[in-house]
Order: C-alpha cells, then structure tokens, then sequence
C-alpha cells in the first residue's frame, strides 16, 4: 500500500509499505477513505516527538471502511464504515474504567499510539488495536469529512476545554487562541448554553470564522489593547469570565486566561506547551480557581453524532481545504502556513 511516512526531523515521503495484517485477536483493518493533520503532525515533522522514529507512518484521525476483523471483535465487521477514534483503550484497564482512557494502561500508559508508537491513518490502511473500542460506526446522514473531525478535533476542544471548564447555561467564556482545537472549542461551548463566548486571537480570518462557529464577541490581540482588561470588561459585573479555554500553548497565553477569570472560576488549558508556564499562587491561591489539563479521551463521540444530527454542531465548518491521496506534499505544505493559506483543517481523501 502507500502511505505517509516519517523519515526524520523535516523528512516525509508518500511511498510503498507493507500492507498492515491482524496481529492481535481484538485488531481490525481498516481501508481508510478519509483523513487529516493535525498540529501535532507538524510537531512530529520538526522533531519535537522522539518517540517516533524512522519509518513510523504518520497520522492519527480518519473515516473508513472495514475489511477484516481479528477473532475476538465482537462489534465491528467487515463491510462496517467507521469513524476512527485517535485514541486506542482496552476497556478493561484501571483508567479506562474509570473514563481515562488516554491513559490505558494496556496499551503502555497512553492512549495515543496512531502514528506515534504504531503506524497511523495516513495511509491507504490501518491496523486497529481493540477495534470494538477504537471505530465509531459512521451514522446514515454524517458524511466521512464530518466524521473525521470526530476522530480528535472536536472531542479535544469539548472534553478538554468545554467539560473540563464545566461551562454551562450562561457562562461567559473566554477562548484564547482559535486554532482548529480553539474553534472546536467555541462551537461547543456554544453548543453547551454559553451565554457569551469571546475569541480571543491575532489571526483576523481565525476571528471571522469564529463568529460562525459561535463566538459572539472577539479581541484582536494584534490591535495592541490590553486583552485581559477588555476581557474583563466583557464579564458579568467586571469580575472575570466564567471560563478560560486556553488553546495555543504559550506562556503568555496561559497568563491571560488565567488573569481573566473571576474569583471561582475555571481555566482550562487545551494547548499543547512546549515551555514552563508561571502560576503565581501567593495571589491566586485565594480564588478558589479550578485549573485543568488534560490529553482527549475521545469518548464523546457518540453525544457529538447526536450534537450533529440536532443540528447543534456542523463539522463540516472546520474543512478549508481539500485534496487527494496524491496529493499530501501539498497538503502539508497549506497546513504548515495555515495564516497565510487562511486554512483551518485540511481533508485528504481517495
């Protein structure tokens, strides 16, 4: 088959592997139709992942269609169109049971292991480990492109950012930085009954499209102001915003979310850090502040299907740009310069 493969910091080829096969009784294969990248694609491609080395096939997110099943699946089949999950859990495990299946312990303590610790979706096939945990049947009316933004995107920004945060009916919400994961986070805080929701970026295309996917107010940080006063100014009585969902991964990212959040409130960071952040607890350990971190279980994928079949949430908004499996130097490229190409995510499908 072909596939996408990690040669090293800077180096991808689109070339002939071998085909994957079962190798465990609870594996499945998967004929991939549809797939993306992610940030952490690019993360990899710099060198920032050791743990993927020479030869790993990249990609963790896709929509396709089953064409054999180890003896111990006892869901899925052959034939079965499936939205594949990023995040690989036994279902047996300590933290899977309890709802941490990021951290399943029988696949080595971390749940993401597509095109990380084993081959991933970019690819014409994958092989699946624990099947009937990891594929998501695709529902009659949810297109592939809607179901690939279920694999990752959009249960990180509502686990991590809108569950994590507790927002509720009411709430005003700040989100700093909107990214795809950002935006994620905007429509599904606005799927959740936010009364408000603020983005928060430098990127004018980001913060025009984040009105369409909910946002009801923006700060354009490249204007210069001061974004916490404003985002103060914004909240209910001057206090601070209900909510902060960080999503960049910056120092001084986190600081305004968590500058901007009243007394009781919660700051939920998405983003991905790649540097130590200041917490100044001497002031804040008097706020009664809730602050939470978090890789995506990507168990929310079924509450999400129903989200798209009320008509609460359109992934379909997500996808700027699409091209063909022949086609993802180029796609990688208009990833890599999302600003300039105004691209938010990228599909790549057969």
């Amino acid at each position: 088959m072909k596939a996408l493969v990690y040669h090293g910091p800077g180096r991808r080829a689109w070339e002939d592997v071998p085909d994957p096969v079962i190798k465990d009784p609870t594996d499945a294969i998967v004929a991939v139709e549809t797939t993306t990248i992610c940030g952490t694609d690019l993360h990899i491609l710099k060198g920032d992942v050791p743990a993927v080395t020479d030869g790993r096939v990249l990609g963790h997110e896709g929509v396709g269609v089953v064409t054999a099943v180890g003896p111990a699946c006892e869901k899925v089949k052959v034939g079965d169109r499936v939205i594949i999950s990023c995040i690989t859990k036994c279902g047996t495990c300590e933290y899977c049971i309890a709802g941490l299946t990021s951290h399943c312990q029988t696949v080595g303590g971390i749940g993401w292991i597509f095109g990380h610790l084993i081959d991933g979706t970019q690819a014409e096939f994958v092989r699946v480990p624990f099947a009937d945990n990891g594929l998501i049947p695709l529902p009659e009316g949810v297109t592939a492109e809607q179901g690939t933004m279920l694999s990752d995107i959009l249960p990180t920004g509502y686990e991590i950012g809108v569950l994590n945060g507790a927002v509720s009916s009411g709430d005003v919400v700040a989100v700093v930085g909107v990214g795809p994961v950002g935006l994620a986070a905007v429509m599904t805080a606005a799927a959740a009954g936010a009364a408000s929701i603020i983005a928060v970026d430098a990127n004018k295309f980001r913060l025009e499209q984040s009105r369409e996917f909910g946002a009801t107010d923006t700060i354009d940080v490249a204007a210069g102001g001061d974004v916490v006063a404003e985002l103060r100014a914004r909240s209910r009585g001057g206090l601070g915003v209900d909510v902060a969902i960080e999503a960049v991964g910056l120092p001084v990212t986190f600081g305004v979310a968590l500058d901007s959040v009243r007394p009781g409130g919660h700051v939920a960071n998405v983003g991905v850090h790649g540097e130590s952040v200041e917490f100044p607890i001497e002031r804040d350990w008097i706020n009664n502040l809730t602050i939470t971190t978090g890789l995506v279980n990507a168990t929310t994928a079924p509450e999400l299907l129903e989200g798209i079949r009320r008509g609460e949430i359109a992934p379909e908004k997500f996808i700027t740009h699409r091209f063909g499996f022949d086609e993802f130097d180029k796609a990688y490229d208009t990833f890599a310069n999302a600003a300039d190409e105004h691209a938010l995510k990228v599909i790549i499908s057969k």
